[in-house]
């Protein structure tokens, strides 16, 4: 599970075995054998006999801004795996097998977000003509993709274009299904216009430190990406490989309005936008951490989707491996 920290002044310290968490209103423990990450997003104090524990069970700590995004974290020096990972990461970055793998990626989010309407279709009849043309103009878009061939160089502006103009179609459905107090207006970052992208962004973020988890214990260079270019200090495959995954943070939230969970009392106003404050927070991380902890279907077996991710950078690592191999 995630041990997630968010009320303001919390003290996370070791207990034996166990982390123990001390705010103003309750103390509790929870044994580091069942934690997989701490998530911190407000002002805590946490002691070093903590972070050493964590480090000894392969705990990441994750600190995350207001908006939801990882600004640091403490893991343990090690590499995940073997550097040959990296190497033929480099090796392929700019060649035809980067360039599928990447197709690969961006095909999945289409598939994804075309099975979630399908399946909102099934709920919402009165909505069933207008999200049967969203669904057929994804598949156009999708199918867009089989004209490109060559590199990722000469096509990743067509690639993110397709990519872009497909995400515009898909959040202008997913605007259509929501309660006329909560509609918004396409995807809006840092900060949020509405309550609807709030949470969305929010929900992102934390994907972010999952992803980026994820590669490192599977040798994966986080920054070595394929369809996002290599800017400094940018995690370009972690942006690259959620692509894969942003749809379970799309339906938590699309969840969260259809079961009338959300309430303006669970945002703040800022400059510009608005914000999740910690009530909302608290509401979107259980649903959100319920969701991640259920088992699906998956290539053969049944798997948490929490594990899902880490199962997939995993293949990717090897299928890079097997391909070094004489």
């Amino acid at each position: 599970m995630q041990l997630v920290i968010n009320t303001y002044g919390s003290y996370l310290q070791k207990n034996g075995d166990c982390f123990k968490v001390k705010t103003d209103e309750n103390v509790f423990e929870i044994s580091c054998k069942k934690v997989s990450s701490i998530l911190i997003s407000t002002a805590a104090y946490i002691t070093t006999d903590a972070i050493k524990m964590a480090m000894e069970n392969n705990i990441d700590i994750v600190f995350i801004d207001e908006f939801g995004n990882p600004y640091g974290r403490v893991w343990h020096s090690k590499l995940g795996s073997t550097t040959l990972i990296r190497r033929k990461q480099f090796e392929i970055a700019e060649t035809e097998e980067g360039f599928n793998l990447a197709l690969e990626w961006v095909r999945t989010k289409f598939n994804n977000q075309i099975d979630f309407l399908t399946r909102l279709r099934q709920t919402r009849p009165h909505k069933s003509s207008d999200i049967t043309s969203t669904i057929e103009k994804l598949n156009g878009a999708m199918s867009s993709l089989d004209q490109l061939s060559g590199n990722i160089n000469d096509c990743r502006g067509t690639i993110m274009g397709i990519e872009g103009s497909g995400g515009r179609i898909y959040f202008e459905a997913l605007s259509s299904l929501m309660p006329d107090r909560f509609k918004f207006e396409g995807r809006s970052r840092n900060p949020a216009k509405d309550e609807f992208n709030a949470l969305l962004n929010y929900s992102y973020g934390v994907l972010y430190s999952k992803v980026e988890k994820a590669c490192i214990i599977a040798g994966l260079d986080p920054y070595v990406g394929f369809i996002h270019t290599d800017h400094y200090n940018k995690k370009s495959l972690v942006f690259d490989l959620i692509e894969n995954y942003r749809i379970w943070a799309d339906e938590v939230v699309v969840n969260l309005f259809a079961s009338r969970k959300v309430k303006v009392e669970h945002f703040d106003k800022i400059p510009n936008g608005l914000t999740l404050n910690k009530e909302g927070k608290a509401v979107l991380l259980t649903d959100f951490n319920s969701f991640m902890d259920e088992s699906i279907r998956y290539r053969g077996r049944n798997i948490k989707r929490d594990n899902i991710i880490q199962f997939d950078c995993h293949r990717i690592a090897n299928e890079l491996i097997k391909e070094r191999e004489p």
